[in-house]
């Protein structure tokens, strides 16, 4: 049992990785991160920014409808023939 035990904890030591880590893949890492961070803004952006621009935009129109319904008399429809 001590050996299972033991042989267990040594495969969960970790080992030197011996890899070549070039400019290309540090390059493709930041690419990477980049676009992961571009994709979370524009996320946040679709949920929070595009609802509460069109709230705004159905509060001030009703605002601009009201004051131009009040001061505007009705005027006769133009006979375009």
């Amino acid at each position: 049992m001590k050996k299972i035990i033991y042989f267990s904890l040594l495969m969960l030591l970790p080992v030197t990785a011996e890899a070549y880590i070039g400019p290309g893949l540090g390059t493709g890492v930041i690419g990477v991160v980049v676009g992961i961070l571009t994709s979370i803004v524009l996320m946040l952006m679709a949920i929070v920014w595009y609802p509460l621009k069109r709230l705004f935009k159905l509060v001030f129109n009703k605002e601009k409808a009201s004051a131009t319904t009040a001061s505007e008399t009705r005027k006769p429809p133009h006979n375009l023939l």
